[in-house]
């Protein structure tokens, strides 16, 4: 079986995951912190062996199913089109959860700063990512903004993804700044992305509104 360069690297970072939690097991606690609120303080604990590869597991299978996703759709041909950028993206998710993992292990081990703080970078990445990705996707049935309305167009769909990679692209430069935040952080990691997200289905239903009335192409205006 071929391995394209990002996947390799996907396969790469999976391993090191893995690595990293078999080479810090004897040094960490038999319990450890694995979740925490909105302002970095951990509420939420598991026995070790759960806490340490919970991640790493989670990261395997998610990207077994995102990889095997082009296989499943009806649309394919059109994945293909925009596979390299998929692929990379797919590399970048795994790169985001050995990110969030060594935070934990540093956590754990005793470092102490401001998890939220330290997690914009990597909702940051994730976000642009997100944009970069979306827009290059063609019309399929499981990557990008799919509604009624992008699934049934592919003008719709363009507008709509051409109109979300920017809004995705902004959320991430908005959860960066939470790096320098304090407890808004949070906020930042969560609400741009969430009105992108919200704002692109509206879009998309106007989007088609405007072409079944025949209204022709729309002046682009929020």
């Amino acid at each position: 079986m071929h391995l394209t360069k990002p996947v390799t690297v996907a396969c790469g970072l999976l391993v090191l995951i893995f690595a990293v939690s078999i080479i810090l097991f004897p040094s960490l606690p038999e319990v450890m912190a694995i979740h925490w609120d909105m302002y970095g303080v951990a509420n939420g604990y598991w026995p070790k062996p759960w806490a340490l590869f919970f991640t790493p597991f989670l990261a395997l299978g998610l990207t077994l199913f995102l990889l095997w996703i082009p296989r499943l759709d009806p649309l394919r041909e059109n994945i293909e089109t925009f596979r390299p950028a998929y692929e990379w993206f797919v590399a970048g998710f795994v790169a985001f959860f050995l990110y969030l993992h060594l935070l934990t292990l540093a956590w754990n081990l005793g470092f102490r700063f401001s998890l939220v703080q330290a997690l914009c970078p990597a909702f940051a990445a994730l976000y642009f990512g997100i944009g970069v990705l979306i827009g290059r996707a063609k019309r399929n049935w499981f990557i990008g903004i799919r509604t009624p309305w992008t699934l049934s167009s592919d003008r719709v769909w363009e507008r709509t993804h051409r109109r979300g990679a920017l809004l995705f692209k902004l959320s991430g430069i908005l959860a960066l700044a939470g790096t320098f935040a304090g407890e808004l952080a949070f906020f930042l990691i969560l609400v741009p992305v969430l009105f992108s997200a919200i704002y692109t289905v509206a879009y998309s239903y106007r989007e088609y509104q405007r072409e079944i009335q025949g209204a022709g192409p729309s002046s682009g205006q929020a």
